[in-house]
């Protein structure tokens, strides 16, 4: 609550320094405060995609600096936490620069500025003058040892945007506990009540039709399912899912008409996918919700169509990749017990992550399970998988390249879930 109280008066000091153009360092100063603020885990990217946002919109020399500044501090942070938002972000940029005044376009601090963001879309940290992540990542582990791990991290971030600090005077804290919230009401009050239903009245007759079809038999799930089948992409989704304001068990039912709609699908959709990625990363909870949801399609595995099972390998791989689930996931099944169905299903989610993801990623997340001792028969069933299961008859079934990379993935991964039983032994 400190940290949420500090960050607000930090945020709005800044905002009113550079809408006065202030001369000197001021702003540059707040700017550091609220980069390292994010490097330390206190607030969300949201906050800092927000502000560089609005830096591009404005676009003058002053903000161009101000850009170039804060992407120096922590721009491969935000590429790690949400590539599409800065990919987004540096189209945004470009388009800004090719439309300026033309004293921008000549200016070597507009082109260096978009050097920059494209070295970050590439990861190349030579291109950037001066970077040197050391003394972050060396205060980050003088931190961890300083705070305790349930007290520090992603987890406790506080993800809240630009507009909603500014405003906060006008709407409330909502992100402080105990803060009254002054703004819309929430679905249980009459008026949302009365809006949910207006929106769903201006959905086409079409689209009523097909979430009839969809077996979409309450309210909640067909306003989700109205909003999945209109939106422009899946973060508009995500943005109108939230602003559904749903609660507990209304709630989860996002998750569970996201995952039924990415099961029927004909051809998998990645839209589901980056969806579902979205809100494993906005709470933990809609990541338990997702996890639940999961082991139940896995345990029904024989009564989904081959359609269904393709589709949710894809999904699970993707969710598996961007670490939106952990690979304890898979503890669901019993390596003892293996029918058809499943070795088929656990073969192809495992063999599309391995081709999938790249050595670094697959090292991490295979290496995640290594030293949980509650996750001993899962290490032991994987090691097994991979080697009897996963390599079997894939020279048969793949070309020469993949036989090749997938082979190296194994190795990889296998010696990614015994790296901390090595440990102990020595």
């Amino acid at each position: 609550q400190v940290g949420a109280h500090f960050l607000e008066a930090v945020v709005k000091k800044f905002h009113e320094l550079c809408r006065s153009d202030a001369e000197g360092k001021e702003c540059e100063n707040l700017l550091a405060l609220i980069a390292h603020l994010y490097n330390f885990h206190v607030v969300h990217s949201l906050l800092i995609f927000d502000i560089l946002k609005k830096l591009v919109s404005t676009f003058t020399e002053k903000e161009i600096e101000l850009i170039l500044f804060l992407l120096k501090n922590v721009g491969f942070s935000l590429r790690k936490d949400d590539a599409l938002a800065l990919k987004e972000l540096i189209t945004e940029a470009q388009r800004k620069a090719n439309t300026a005044e033309k004293k921008l376009q000549d200016q070597t601090r507009v082109r260096f500025m978009l050097e920059t963001m494209l070295a970050l879309r590439n990861n190349d940290m030579r291109k950037i003058p001066g970077y040197d992540p050391e003394p972050v990542e060396k205060l980050r582990k003088l931190q961890r040892t300083l705070v305790h791990s349930s007290g520090s991290g992603k987890e406790t971030q506080l993800r809240v945007s630009l507009e909603s600090l500014l405003s906060a005077d006008q709407v409330g804290r909502w992100w402080i506990i105990g803060s009254s919230w002054s703004g819309a009401p929430m679905i249980n009050d009459t008026n949302s009540k009365a809006q949910q239903k207006l929106h769903i009245g201006k959905v086409s007759s079409k689209i009523m039709e097909l979430a009839r079809k969809q077996r979409m038999n309450t309210d909640i799930r067909r306003s989700i399912f109205c909003v999945l089948m209109t939106s422009e992409d899946f973060l508009d989704a995500f943005e109108k899912l939230l602003k559904l304001g749903l609660k507990d068990q209304q709630e989860r039912e996002i998750v569970h008409v996201i995952l039924y709609c990415c099961l029927q699908e004909k051809t998998y959709n990645p839209f589901y996918a980056f969806l579902a990625n979205k809100f494993c990363e906005y709470e933990r909870r809609f990541q338990m919700t997702f996890q639940f949801s999961i082991w139940d399609k896995i345990r029904d595995l024989e009564n989904l169509s081959a359609t269904a099972i393709s589709n949710l390998v894809s999904l699970l791989a993707h969710l598996l990749r961007t670490k939106s689930l952990p690979l304890s996931v898979l503890k669901v099944i019993e390596f003892s017990e293996l029918d058809k169905p499943k070795v088929r299903f656990l073969r192809q989610v495992l063999s599309t992550l391995l081709i999938k993801a790249d050595a670094e990623e697959i090292s991490d997340i295979f290496v995640r399970v290594s030293d949980n001792p509650k996750l001993g028969l899962l290490r032991e069933g994987l090691k097994l998988f991979l080697t009897h299961f996963v390599l079997k008859n894939v020279q048969a079934q793949k070309s020469a390249e993949e036989t090749s990379l997938l082979k190296e993935r194994v190795e990889l991964a296998t010696k990614a879930l015994q790296a901390k039983e090595s440990k102990l032994k020595l």
